[in-house]
């Protein structure tokens, strides 16, 4: 999968992935942007729950669990110190329905544990490349 974010000044950028629908991200005034879209850190807990929130929705309708309503909701709790990264995500389920506790909870464990690849990439390996007026460039060796 690939995703590509476009600078449109500032500290405003727009990314579109595969489904071809914009995402805007900004920064607030404090860090030099006006507010104009969500945080990239706001990002990765809403595509937590989307993706949770679909995984347990397909595992509730193949369990036949009358689901009437869900909302996921993730406190993400962060570092005091730079890089201020989410180490903990409390996620609380509100569901209504006709279903069994033992059904929603295996659905939320297999979600959670094994299923959401969102959830898996928290702890992805980041490797970065950089591409300098067309010419892909090496880290520079210290000096």
């Amino acid at each position: 999968m690939s995703v590509k974010a476009e600078w449109l000044g500032k500290r405003k950028f727009q990314a579109k992935g595969p489904s071809g629908y914009p995402v805007l991200m900004d920064a607030g005034p404090a860090y030099g942007g006006e507010s104009g879209g969500n945080s990239p850190l706001e990002l990765v807990l809403v595509g937590l729950t989307g993706c949770i929130g679909i995984g347990v929705t397909q595992l509730l309708e193949k369990m036949r669990q009358p689901l009437e309503s869900l909302e996921i909701v993730a406190d993400g709790i962060r570092e005091v110190e730079v890089p201020h990264a989410i180490t903990e995500v409390d996620l609380i389920f509100h569901v209504k329905g006709e279903l069994s506790p033992s059904r929603i909870w295996q659905a939320v464990k297999l979600e959670t544990e094994r299923y959401c690849p969102v959830a898996a990439s928290l702890t992805a390996v980041i490797t970065p490349h950089v591409i300098l007026n067309g010419i892909e460039t090496p880290i520079p060796e210290e000096e």
